[in-house]
């Protein structure tokens, strides 16, 4: 039996016309970001790059999220910052592999779409590119009513870079007696908020006042510059970057077999949002260590003869950084700590 009342798209939670002032919004925002390689605009069915002035480049990609952090901003009502998180994550796991960022596509999807969020979003997705060099060619904004809870949203990104194929970074020239350098995150960057939500929030019951939101809401830090610097210098002999499985199962990525960092926990502090959230749960010193970066956000291994032209490389830069430990032979653990458990 037909209906007489009129059922369009709007009444099944899509608003078209939302949506579109989303995109009047993220054009603006993109168009910020875009270099004379880019050649279509936002709202092309694909994003068009020219990829030019390489001789036999590779394309190195990676796709990724922002995790449980995004939980945070939903409950401050802070949207601007989560799309840089997305973008320095996704740069740093590119650049560690040698290659310079060319463009970013990202993925918002929503319940019920506010344009107003969008933006800030967006807004945030733009800044992170713009830092980094790189272009936001192209994105989806995806209306999906009753598969999001309310005011809540999912987002993911996608990047593209290249490096010369005599110039990628394996780990492969990484030797006994290297040098590991650590670069300082600024606080949790994009990993181990599930448990550090249920820490502050479910055990510990702490209100998420500004303060607290400040903390856990510190953008991720873009280590692109530091290495490549160092990567013209022709002193980086590989890189990790230090996101969810912390130094113990990220290190060991770049190192070749029957080598292993050691690593020494005396040489920097840990910063006190670590040692709280370990306080609050009594994590098990493993669990910890692969959990959290803590404080560690980028490990480069340089050798030791290039030591001390790396440390002028990173200080002329502003860099901040700790000498950690070196590379070891191990027929055990990848990953070998001493200097206590703190």
């Amino acid at each position: 039996m037909a209906l007489k009342k009129r059922i369009g798209y709007k009444d099944a939670g899509v608003n078209i016309d939302e949506a579109d002032r989303a995109v009047a919004f993220i054009r603006k925002h993109a168009r910020s970001t875009f270099s004379r390689q880019v050649l279509t605009d936002i709202g092309s069915f694909g994003g068009g790059y020219l990829l030019a002035g390489w001789k036999r480049p590779v394309l190195i990609s990676s796709a990724d999220g922002v995790g449980t952090k995004l939980k945070i901003a939903f409950l401050s009502g802070r949207h601007n910052t989560i799309g840089e998180d997305l973008v320095n994550h996704c740069v740093n796991d590119i650049a560690v592999q040698g290659a310079v960022p060319l463009f970013f596509l990202d993925y918002f999807a929503v319940g019920k779409l506010d344009a107003d969020i969008a933006s800030q979003v967006i807004e945030g997705v733009a800044r992170g590119c713009r830092n980094n060099t790189c272009a936001l060619i192209g994105g989806e904004t995806a209306e999906m009513p009753g598969l999001y809870q309310a005011g809540e949203y999912d987002l993911a990104g996608f990047i593209v870079g290249a490096v010369e194929r005599n110039a990628m970074l394996t780990g492969s020239a990484i030797r006994r007696g290297d040098v590991l350098l650590g670069l300082p995150s600024n606080g949790l960057h994009t990993n181990g908020y599930s448990l550090a939500r249920k820490l502050l929030f479910d055990v510990a019951r702490l209100p998420l006042d500004r303060t607290l939101a400040d903390e856990l809401l510190k953008v991720h830090r873009s280590y692109l510059k530091p290495l490549r610097a160092l990567i013209d210098a022709r002193v980086l002999k590989g890189a990790a970057h230090i996101t969810g499985g912390g130094i113990t199962d990220n290190t060991p990525r770049i190192l070749p077999r029957g080598l292993a960092a050691r690593v020494d926990v005396s040489t920097w502090t840990i910063p006190p949002i670590f040692e709280k959230l370990r306080d609050i749960g009594n994590i098990d010193l493993a669990d910890y260590r692969r959990t959290f970066n803590l404080g560690i956000g980028m490990i480069v291994v340089v050798g030791r003869r290039n030591l001390a032209n790396a440390r002028r490389i990173l200080r002329a830069r502003d860099q901040s950084f700790f000498e950690i430990g070196s590379v070891v032979e191990s027929r055990g653990p990848r990953v070998i700590y001493v200097g206590g458990d703190r």
